[in-house]
């Protein structure tokens, strides 16, 4: 469930699981033991936790019902009122997977959790999946030490914990080896990365360090960053990168300084838009997406209005937008809350928005011949791929599976851009 940091470790302890000899079989059909891997993010998400573990003891009474990641890191007390049989929380795979198998034995409740707060130590996890050779994440950092008054996670996640530089790049070199033609790094907080490590490096010596390792028509793609993390200093050297993909997603929440100051973030406005600006002057038109939170509590319309004109401003190529949901046992919830309806009416204009955004930054592309890393087929029989700035574009063409071709850009159909090979494969 939820991010690409727990979607990396789910691919890690499958690896895991098939190395000590498991069989992994789908999640909807029979088996003997059930893992779900949970969110905490919102309460939705929360939800949607309890809902595939109620799901897994419906469709086998007698498996195994192991549950870990950052719900029940977080609310073990809720766990204990479900059928669950084994309770892990966001720390030590290895060992979680090692009490599934004495749980598949004892058949007895087992409920294992450390104090996130406390951990100093980055926990090594094999990168890649078990299908596909495409796109792989690499997992840099874990935790962090923010503190948005919405957010739970550093409760979740614990302190900033860094995978040492060296051992970024033997991993990155790994999956260079075994086929992959793209690295996305992923964590709770990546622009932190190094600020726990000797030596005082940062995430641009990472980059700079990966690119030396690596091929250089393996691409390498970021995962969301900090608008503080673009300086003139960070942009010069990346842009020196050819390995890197020109698509920073850059965390707004909102584009109105008050509102920011509730959110507990550490940057207004003006900080931001500079952050933009730089990009796109080191950058030839990058893609800069975003997510928006609406309706955060006490948001007026002037201050939602505030935060629109903003992202119009920015000419953002894509916004996620979310209305804002009370994430218990944050500051945010013991605010005054926005009514459910101006929440949902000011998404759906903020959603509007973000479409006519995207298709302006779709448009800028039509006309020109970019490399797309074709990755699958769509039910209309194009293959599908993403480009550097990782807008997906479909063509025509046979066996394109995980190879990276010149496509010139015909059109756009307002979500992807449409195209046509620039040469034979």
């Amino acid at each position: 469930m939820g991010c690409k940091v727990n979607q990396y470790e789910t691919q890690a302890m499958e690896q895991l699981l098939a190395a000590r000899g498991h069989t992994l079989v789908p999640f909807d059909g029979p088996a003997d033991a059930y893992i779900i891997n949970t969110c905490t993010v919102t309460a939705v998400s929360d939800k949607k936790s309890r809902q595939m573990i109620r799901r897994a003891r419906k469709q086998a009474p007698e498996a195994v019902v192991a549950v870990c990641g950052c719900y029940s890191q977080t609310h073990p007390e809720d766990l204990a009122r479900l059928p669950v049989d084994l309770v892990a929380g966001t720390g030590d795979r290895l060992g979680f997977l090692a009490l599934l198998e004495e749980e598949l034995e004892a058949r007895r409740p087992i409920t294992s959790l450390d104090d996130a707060l406390r951990r100093r130590e980055f926990e090594h996890l094999p990168a890649g999946g078990l299908d596909g050779r495409t796109r792989a994440m690499l997992k840099i950092e874990d935790g962090c030490r923010n503190f948005c008054t919405y957010c739970i996670i550093p409760y979740a996640r614990g302190p900033v914990r860094s995978l040492p530089l060296s051992d970024a790049a033997a991993a990155a070199a790994r999956l260079a080896e075994a086929g992959y033609r793209e690295i996305v790094l992923t964590g709770i907080e990546i622009s932190s990365w190094g600020q726990d490590l000797p030596g005082g490096e940062s995430l641009i010596d990472l980059l700079e360090a990966l690119s030396r390792t690596l091929p250089p028509q393996l691409r390498l793609r970021l995962g969301s960053l900090e608008p503080r993390t673009i300086t003139e200093d960070f942009c010069r050297r990346a842009a020196a990168l050819p390995q890197l993909c020109p698509h920073f997603h850059l965390s707004l929440q909102s584009g109105c300084d008050s509102v920011l100051r509730r959110m507990n973030r550490k940057y207004d406005a003006a900080r931001y838009r500079q952050s933009v600006d730089l990009l796109r002057r080191f950058f030839d038109t990058p893609a800069i997406t975003t997510d928006l939170i609406v309706g955060f509590p006490g948001e007026t319309e002037e201050e939602f209005a505030a935060s629109l004109r903003f992202v119009e401003d920015c000419g953002l190529a894509e916004i996620h937008v979310f209305p804002y949901s009370i994430r218990p046992g944050t500051p945010a919830a013991r605010m005054e809350q926005v009514p459910k309806a101006i929440k949902e009416e000011r998404a759906a204009r903020a959603g509007q928005t973000a479409r006519t955004l995207h298709r302006a930054y779709l448009e800028q592309w039509v006309g020109r011949t970019v490399p797309v890393l074709f990755e699958e087929t769509g039910a209309d029989g194009l293959w599908r791929g993403h480009a550097p700035n990782y807008m997906i574009v479909e063509a025509a063409g046979e066996q394109l599976h995980n190879r990276t071709l010149p496509v010139r850009l015909t059109g756009s159909d307002g979500e992807v851009l449409l195209g046509e090979l620039a040469e034979r494969p």
